[in-house]
C-alpha cells in the first residue's frame, strides 16, 4: 500500500492541475480560453479553447480517479507541449516561432525560459509518470482481425 502512495500524489497533483485548468478555460475565457488563444496566433480560438477546456477536464478527472489515467496522461501531455511551445518556446528564443508572438519580457534566453516554463515542464514529467505508472490501454486492445492469442 505505501508503494502507491507516491503514484497516487503524482495523479492527484497532476490531475487536479488539468482539472482546474480546464475549468477556468470555460468560466475565464477572455483571459484564459478564446482572447488567450487568438491572442498567441491559434486558428480557430472560438473552437480551440473551449474544446482544449473539456479535454482537461475530462483527462485530469480521468487521472485523479484512476480511470484510463495513462491515456488520459498522454493525451494532456500533448496538450503541454503544445502550450510549451507556443507560449514558451518563444521565450527561449527570442523570436517569434512561426504565429506565435514573443511575450514582451525585459530579458530572454535559458533562465528566463526555465523560469516562465516551470508549469509546463513539471507537468510533461508529472504526466510523463502517470504513463509509466499506470500504462497506456488503447494500445494494448486486441483488433477485430487479431487472434485471441496474439
Amino acid at each position: 500500500m505505501s508503494r502507491k502512495i507516491p503514484m497516487l500524489l503524482i495523479r492527484l497533483v497532476v490531475g487536479v492541475f488539468f482539472l482546474t485548468e480546464g475549468i477556468l478555460k470555460l468560466l475565464e475565457p477572455q483571459e484564459l480560453g478564446v482572447n488567450f488563444f487568438s491572442s498567441i496566433g491559434l486558428p480557430l480560438p472560438q473552437y480551440l479553447g473551449p474544446a482544449v477546456g473539456i479535454i482537461e477536464i475530462i483527462g485530469g478527472a480521468a487521472i485523479v480517479v484512476n480511470l484510463y489515467a495513462g491515456d488520459a496522461a498522454f493525451v494532456l501531455l500533448f496538450v503541454t507541449l503544445a502550450a510549451l511551445i507556443a507560449t514558451k518556446l518563444p521565450i527561449l528564443t527570442g523570436a517569434p516561432i512561426g504565429p506565435f508572438p514573443v511575450k514582451k519580457m525585459p530579458e530572454y534566453g535559458l533562465p528566463i525560459f526555465l523560469h516562465e516554463a516551470r508549469v509546463e515542464l513539471w507537468m510533461i514529467a508529472g504526466s510523463i509518470a502517470v504513463i509509466l505508472g499506470s500504462g497506456l490501454r488503447f494500445m494494448r486492445r486486441k483488433q477485430w482481425w487479431q487472434s485471441p492469442n496474439e
